[in-house]
Order: structure tokens, then C-alpha cells, then sequence
């Protein structure tokens, strides 16, 4: 982390006209306001002094028509908090808290470039009455959007088959500071099954640079995210509930990598008859017999063998404090959807351990991705609190495996759990 009073050396030559100042050497950070111009700042409240306690503080920035705003953090000291509860920074893609939240941000790593789609951004930050550190010190500056760039790329896909791309794939790596969205529709008897064949995006633990991201349906739904990817590893084959995927893939303003190569192809669903398409009555006199449409083909079995955690007997093993301290989660909620390949969405009603579990906020609720490794083993059901603990795999989900120990949630259990959090494991 830079120190921030360097930060502020660097940076005073670059401030924005409308700035305040003291002595015309340091200077002064309001809470919230009005940012215009092409190129700027933004930063909490007296940085590089710690920020104040109890406020919430909104900045709006605008650039000129036709442009994007490209944001990149160049401090963050927050409160820190495993899901950003109580001191947090977020990011919205238009000029309201009703936009489209681009991230929410606490602690002292600093989130990867956001890129806006429109001319406007808001930023949010809030505090409690609690701890608190520096604050936070991002710079904006105005971009061309993709296709201005000569970096189309996304799109509408609507045939039984076919594959698409990051820009520049397989010649060089894919550019910075760009976001793509490819929308797979197939007919409502259908569904898609996307596959990765080749796959270099840049790592991070919890892929906060670039990174693809994977919805059901067709509209960036955080309760619909399927799953979030980086690294040199491809994903697994990933099928859709209904007849829509979204493929969102976002880099941002560094580092790059080869890209990546998916290939799509849409099915029947087992049981749906096909309609025949209407036919035009032949212009000779001879009658034919009706044509008798052929019955659908069944899908092709995968023929994938099962794996070994997958052939043991179904049932939790050991006790609540024995897996309370080998789990790197612990939390207790509610599953919002379970889709027939496993994936989880739960809305956290209490938070024992989080590790590296990933979390969002949506509409008041704290959700959580899980997969059931194992097809209904256990058998998790849709709208059941649970609590749940397990390890969390390299995207930030927790994984069920079936010797999870998992109950069904009752009040009482909180106070137990609240106790093992305080104990040494």
C-alpha cells in the first residue's frame, strides 16, 4: 500500500480546478459533491487524516457525453469486515443508489479498475460509529466505450451452435479496460451448455481484476450468477437452468492475459415435444400422407464417472465443534435457488466464519454461492434455512460435500455457535 501523504505529493500538480485547498499546498476533501472534467479525484473525507465517524458521504462524477469513466483506487484503509457490514465504499453505474452497484469495498486491498457504460458514476461510503482508518483515494479519467475503441466484442447469440472470444484471441493477449457481454438464447423447450476449450485470464484469489462471470437468464442478477472465473484453469461445463445464459467477461487496467475460446450448444429438454414447423400444401393434385414428425432424440449421456467423495455413503460425520474448527465456513441461511448441476444461492441470516467465502449485497440481503458437489447429497431444498459449514474452493464458493455437517436451522442454535466462534480450535 502506497503511503498516502506521498500519494498526495504526487497527485497535487493533477487536481481538479473546482478543488478546495489549504495554503494551495494540501488539499481539502469534502464530504461528497459534484465531479466534472475529464480526468480527476475522489477521496473520503480529511484524507489523508482518518476519515469521521457516523456519516455517509456521495460523490457523483461526469464526464462528457459519449464517454465511459474508467475508476482506479489508489488507497483504501476501511474498516475491515469479511462482507463490508459496517465502513464501506460502493460503486454504482449511473447517477443513483437505484443503478446497477459496480462493487462494495472495505479493508486495505484496493479493488481492480471499474468501468462505467455510461458518462456518470456515483460513489457511496459510509461509517459507523467505530474503529476507523484513512480512508480511500481513487483517480477517474474518461475513455472511449468498447466499440468507439475498436474493441467490440459480446453480442446476441441466438444458433443451435457456435463459439465466441475475447477480442484479439488467439494472436495476442486481450486488451485493457474493457467489458464484454455475450447473451445465449435458445427456445423456451431448450437449454445451453456452455464449455470452456481454452482459458487464460488474469489470477486473483477472488478474481476482483479480471474476470468472467457466468449468469442464468439474460440480466446481470447477482442471485443468478452461476459462477465468477480467472486464472489458467478452465471451468467445468456449465448448463443453463432455463433457456438464457449471460457470459459477462470485464478487464481492467493492467495486467492482461491470452483470453479465452467458448464454444455453445443448445438441447432439447428430455420429455418436450417438438412442434413440427408448418408445412405448404404442394401445388400438384397428388395427396400425400401426413408427414409423422420423428420423436426427439434423447440427450447423449456425459459418461463422466462419478468422483471417489461422490461414491461414499451420504451423511454428515462427526460433531458441531469438531467442524465448526476444520470448516472454513460457518454460516446459517436460507437457499434462495438450487439449480439441478448444484449451484447454490443462499441468503445469509448470521455469519460464524467467513474465511474466503465470497459475499454480495442485493437488495438488503447478504447472498452466498455454495455447490452441492455431490447431486442431492445432501438434499438441500429450496426456500430451508440451514446451517451450513464446509471448505470454499478457489472462486469463493462454499463447497457441500456429502460428510457436510449441515442442520436444519433452529434460533436456538445461534447462541452455540456464537460461544464456538469465541473458543480456540
Amino acid at each position: 500500500m502506497e503511503n498516502p501523504l506521498l500519494l498526495l505529493c504526487v497527485l497535487l500538480p493533477a487536481l481538479a480546478s473546482g478543488q478546495q485547498s489549504v495554503n494551495s499546498t494540501r488539499p481539502l476533501f469534502p464530504c461528497g459533491g459534484q465531479l466534472t472534467g475529464d480526468q480527476g479525484h475522489v477521496a473520503s473525507e480529511s484524507f489523508p487524516a482518518p476519515y469521521p465517524p457516523n456519516k455517509k458521504c456521495s460523490w457523483t462524477i461526469r464526464v462528457s457525453p459519449g464517454r465511459v469513466i474508467i475508476l482506479s483506487f489508489r488507497h483504501m484503509d476501511l474498516e475491515s469486515d469479511p462482507i463490508c457490514r459496517y465502513d464501506h465504499v460502493s460503486v454504482y453505474n449511473g447517477d443513483s443508489p437505484s443503478a446497477e452497484r459496480l462493487g462494495r469495498f472495505c479493508g486495505t486491498i484496493r479493488p481492480g479498475a471499474l468501468i462505467s457504460t455510461g458518462n456518470t458514476l456515483l460513489i457511496q461510503m459510509e461509517s459507523d460509529e467505530d474503529s476507523a482508518g484513512r480512508g480511500f483515494l481513487a483517480l477517474y479519467t474518461a475513455g472511449l466505450p468498447p466499440a468507439q475503441g475498436n474493441q467490440f466484442c459480446g453480442g446476441k447469440l441466438v444458433k443451435p451452435q457456435g463459439s465466441f472470444k475475447t477480442p484479439n484471441w488467439p494472436e495476442k493477449a486481450y486488451p485493457t479496460g474493457i467489458t464484454c457481454t455475450w447473451h445465449i438464447v435458445a427456445r423456451p423447450h431448450e437449454y445451453i451448455e456452455l464449455q470452456f476449450e481454452k482459458f487464460g485470464v488474469e489470477g486473483d484469489t477472488y478474481c476482483r481484476y479480471d474476470y468472467v462471470a457466468v449468469f442464468n437468464g439474460g440480466r446481470k442478477e447477482e442471485g443468478q450468477r452461476v459462477g465468477k472465473f480467472c486464472g489458467d484453469t478452465p471451468p467445468g461445463a456449465i448448463v443453463s437452468e432455463g433457456n438464457e445464459l449471460l457470459v459477462q467477461f470485464v478487464s481492467d487496467l493492467s495486467v492482461t492475459a491470452d483470453g479465452f475460446l467458448a464454444t455453445y450448444d443448445v438441447k432439447q429438454r428430455k420429455g418436450v415435444a417438438v412442434q413440427p414447423e408448418p408445412t405448404i400444401a404442394p401445388t400438384t393434385t397428388t395427396t400425400r400422407a401426413p408427414r409423422v414428425p420423428r420423436p426427439p432424440r434423447p440427450p447423449r449421456p456425459q459418461g463422466r464417472p462419478l468422483p471417489p467423495i461422490c461414491q461414499t455413503k451420504c451423511g454428515r460425520k462427526g460433531t458441531l465443534p469438531s467442524n465448526f474448527c476444520a470448516s472454513d465456513f460457518v454460516i446459517s441461511g436460507k437457499v434462495l435457488s438450487l439449480s439441478p448441476q448444484g449451484q447454490v444461492t443462499v441468503s445469509i441470516i448470521h455469519t460464524y466464519k467467513a474465511g474466503n467465502l465470497a459475499t454480495r449485497e442485493v437488495g438488503g440481503e447478504t447472498l452466498a454461492k455454495m455447490l452441492v458437489v455431490c447431486r442431492r447429497c445432501p438434499n438441500l431444498r429450496k426456500g430451508t434455512r440451514y446451517t451450513l459449514m464446509g471448505p470454499v474452493d478457489p472462486q469463493g464458493r462454499g463447497r457441500i460435500l456429502p460428510t457436510s455437517f449441515f442442520l436444519i436451522y433452529k434460533p436456538q442454535q445461534h447462541q452455540v455457535l456464537t460461544k464456538l466462534t469465541k473458543r480456540r480450535c
